[in-house]
């Protein structure tokens, strides 16, 4: 693993790392904040995850996280949000490929030698993290979420894996990709035309199918108003019917005027953190 990239930001450090991915076959890049806290104790550690045609550095030099995650003793850390390099397939196209992996094991050729977005966030990167950070990190304690295709992947991967996940809060989250133009898009080229297997990544589904509700972690979602993607591509109420149904801890907060930006998003990102926080066991 190399470290590309370091900043000092509130009495933490901001640091950006390489390494090359057994997952993902090809080297992969991501992002951690290490709280000032972390010099003295392990912290819990929060994950992001980008959207569409974002990197790791986009949550890191927008979204105004760090002050917040420095005062709570928060480790956050950001993955990139698709494989990326010469011999990793793409397509001429924004929310397919290069920067769109919807944080999928892909099944479907050319996408299956190097989209495994799924395993990467779930498992390569965390064994990372002990391996580098074991001193540092208390990976008992984490949390999870992201925005758009990341707030899908967010509530998917907390979803999928509830044992592990305090809580999940997302900003403007595809929550039902298989019923979208986005999903529609994207899941036939990675995973194949069955749409059974789509249900796999598909947050309401999931939710509305859970074994065990009362064992789901709260879940906390931000939508704007005022987001040209709300209708056709994001559709929240269909999250909120799934909670209802099994009487999941699911809130939705409804902002006027708020678009799909790293401007809402940086608006309430204090309060995603202190979401966060307050289930991972951390006075706020």
């Amino acid at each position: 693993m190399e470290k590309i990239d370091e900043h000092r930001s509130f009495g933490g450090v901001q640091r950006r790392y390489t390494h090359a991915s057994e997952v993902c076959n090809c080297d992969m890049a991501f992002s951690v904040y290490l709280p000032p806290l972390a010099d003295t104790r392990r912290v819990p550690v929060v994950y992001w995850l980008s959207g569409l045609t974002c990197t790791d550095e986009n949550f890191v030099n927008k979204a105004g996280a760090q002050r917040i995650a420095a005062e709570l003793g928060l480790a956050i850390v950001a993955p990139d949000t698709s494989p990326r390099g010469e011999d990793v397939p793409d397509e001429d196209s924004y929310d397919m490929g290069t920067g769109a992996g919807f944080y999928v094991n892909a099944t479907e050729q050319p996408w299956a030698k190097h989209y495994q977005m799924y395993d990467y966030v779930v498992s390569e990167l965390p064994g990372l993290l002990a391996d580098e950070f074991g001193t540092t990190l208390d990976l008992s304690r984490e949390a999870i979420f992201g925005h758009s295709m990341g707030g899908h992947g967010a509530l998917v991967i907390g979803l999928r894996n509830i044992d592990r996940f305090a809580a999940i809060s997302a900003f403007s989250p595809i929550c039902a990709p298989s019923e979208v133009p986005w999903g529609h898009k994207a899941f036939p080229k990675y995973i194949g035309d069955d749409k059974q297997d789509w249900y796999a990544y598909d947050a309401s589904y999931l939710l509305a199918n859970a074994d065990n509700p009362d064992a789901l972690p709260p879940i906390r979602v931000e939508q704007g108003l005022a987001d040209n993607f709300l209708d056709e591509q994001l559709q929240p109420h269909r999250l909120e019917e799934a909670a209802e149904k099994v009487g999941a801890d699911v809130t939705v907060h409804r902002r006027e005027g708020y678009d799909h930006s790293y401007f809402f998003i940086a608006s309430f990102m204090e309060d995603h953190l202190r979401f966060l926080a307050t289930h991972l066991g951390v006075e706020s």
